[in-house]
This record gives structure tokens, C-alpha cells and sequence, in this order.
């Protein structure tokens, strides 16, 4: 097995450090700005691909050479970690529900990857991991389990880290960020960010997670956990910003759209050059949108952070006449 604790401490987590750039045309009356996490370089970026170069370290420095984790066949995630799996040669499994299963690029990339995709019902993915993991382990395996979409402490530390990323952007470019916003999901983007703002002392800002799924309170409350788990590691007790998560536009759930989210995604690579996807990011830079409208903010500096999903964006284009 190739020592990757080596190879990760020489690439260094500068590699995850992503550009703010700033969008010609203004939205709504406010200026826009876009942190690229799409463009990490490993796997088509996103946050996926941040979390996993701390997932991955764990993995390496704890010896395991077997990984699994979970999640559906648009998933990013599983995307990330099946190439990344493959890339030092560890054995991937993916946990799957059946049900409503779709083929997508992500999902045929997993299996370019190697990667083991075991589908079963919804209701029975708990039971189907611990099986998997009890198996593998008296297989005489080490397995690592990673939580569907990078879920942990690990997966917020990637974006508290991101956080120090654009507190550096304000304080190098005097621009301050009145709103953040981004496509939340699982919960630990938005954690980290939240959790992020406030070790930099920023309890005043706006970070607004768009859900592209969950409901609330169910929504809201894994965020609040994920943030109570990290500071509570770190045995912080200071203050935090207010958690907005805005579960307005998520239509009916997961992988739901309609033609104003595929719109979206063609006006912004059309006119900025920037993939996004119905399932995530168009779906949230939709949201944003509605959100700046309906709260009637303007002339305010406004940071998108993309968190990638490029494949998903050929999903929703292959076929349409564009």
C-alpha cells in the first residue's frame, strides 16, 4: 500500500486553497462574488473533494485499507471517495438505496473507479453498513467508514478551514461579505462555515444554507448538532452566528428541479463559465436568488461558494439544445 500520510503531508492542504472572483453582472442590485471550490484539483473539486483529503489522512495514518461509505448515484461524494479509494489502491464499497436509483455520470465514474456499489432498500442501509463493516473485519479488513456526504468532525474541520480562506479574502481585498451562501445538504459545509466565522471572531455574519433536500426542523437541527459537536471537541463556548437554513427550495426533495433551476445553470456557464447542477449548486444559486428577493436585500456584497459537482451539470445538459 502507498504510504499516503506522506504523500498527503508533501501535497499539503494548500492544494484545497480555492479563488473568490468576482461575477461581471450584479444580482438583484448586489455585487456577487464565487469561491471556486469546484476548481480543487482532485476529482472535479467541490467540498466533497475537500473533505476527503481529511477523511483520507485518518484513513492512512490509522493503517485501514478498506472504505466504505454511503450515498445515492448523483452523489459527489461517493464520487470523491471512489477516486480517491482508487488513486492508493484501497478497496471502496458504496452503500446505496435502491429506490430511485438513476445512472449518472458520478455513479458511471464509481464504477470507472472500481468501486463496489451494493444497492438495498432505504430502510435497510443501517443494517446493510453493519453487516458490510462485520464482514470485512472478519475478512481478517481494516474498513474505514465514512458518513454519507462526508458527515463528522473531519468534514466540518474542511470548511472552518474554508472559512479561513475567505476571512484572508476580506482582509487582503478590504471586501466584506454581508451574506454567505451555498447549497447545504448534510450539514457539515454549513457547520464548518458557522462554526469557522465564529473562531474568527465574526458572530455577525450572514451564512445562509440553501437546503437542497432536508426539511425543517429535521434540516436545521443536524446543522445545529453538527456545530455542537465540533465546538464542544474543540471546547469552545463562545458566541456563533445565527444558523439560517432555508428549506424553501427544495421542491419536492432531493434531485428535484424545474426549468428556473436549469435556466439558472445555463445563464451562469454561459455567462461566467461556471459549471453548476440542478441537484446542488443551481438549485441553491436559484435559491439565493429568491432569497435576496424575498428579504429585498440589495447593494450588498454577496459570496456564492460553488461546491462543485461538475459531472451532474452534463447530466442535466446532455440531450437539451443548447
Amino acid at each position: 500500500m502507498i504510504d499516503l500520510s506522506m504523500e498527503l503531508q508533501d501535497y499539503d492542504m494548500r492544494s484545497l486553497k480555492t479563488g473568490i472572483d468576482r461575477l461581471d453582472k450584479p444580482i438583484g442590485g448586489n455585487v456577487l462574488f464565487v469561491k471556486r471550490d469546484d476548481l480543487i484539483p482532485f476529482s472535479f473539486g467541490g467540498n466533497k473533494a475537500r473533505k476527503a483529503f481529511y477523511f483520507f489522512k485518518e484513513i492512512l495514518d490509522g493503517e485501514y485499507d478498506t472504505v466504505v461509505t454511503y450515498g445515492a448515484g448523483s452523489s459527489n461524494h461517493c464520487r470523491v471517495v471512489a477516486n480517491m479509494s482508487a488513486k492508493y489502491g484501497l478497496p471502496c464499497y458504496i452503500v446505496s438505496p435502491e429506490e430511485n436509483y438513476q445512472n449518472t455520470f458520478n455513479s458511471r465514474l464509481v464504477g470507472l473507479f472500481g468501486a463496489k456499489i451494493i444497492k438495498t432498500p432505504v430502510d435497510n442501509v443501517s443494517a446493510c453498513i453493519d453487516t458490510l463493516m462485520k464482514n470485512l473485519e472478519s475478512e481478517g479488513k481494516r474498513p474505514y467508514f465514512i458518513a454519507g456526504g462526508g458527515h463528522g468532525n473531519l468534514g466540518t474541520q474542511a470548511y472552518v478551514d474554508a472559512y479561513s480562506e475567505i476571512k484572508a479574502f476580506e482582509e487582503e481585498s478590504g471586501v466584506k461579505f454581508d451574506c454567505i451562501f451555498h447549497a447545504s445538504g448534510t450539514g457539515t459545509t454549513q457547520a464548518g462555515l458557522v462554526c469557522g466565522a465564529a473562531l474568527c471572531g465574526d458572530t455577525d455574519k450572514k451564512i445562509v444554507g440553501i437546503s437542497i433536500a432536508r426539511k425543517c426542523p429535521r434540516g436545521r437541527d443536524v446543522v445545529v448538532k453538527s456545530i455542537d459537536d465540533y465546538l464542544q471537541s474543540i471546547d469552545y463556548k463562545g458566541a456563533i452566528p445565527d444558523i439560517t437554513f432555508d428549506d424553501s427550495y427544495v421542491l419536492d426533495g432531493y434531485g428535484r428541479y424545474n426549468d428556473d433551476i436549469v435556466s439558472v445553470a445555463r445563464e451562469v456557464m454561459t455567462n461566467a463559465g461556471i459549471p453548476l447542477n440542478t441537484t446542488y449548486t443551481a438549485k441553491a444559486f436559484w435559491g439565493m436568488k429568491q432569497y435576496l428577493e424575498r428579504n429585498k436585500i440589495c447593494g450588498k456584497n454577496i459570496l456564492f461558494i460553488n461546491t462543485g459537482g461538475a459531472p451532474l451539470f452534463f447530466d442535466d445538459m446532455i440531450g437539451d439544445d443548447i
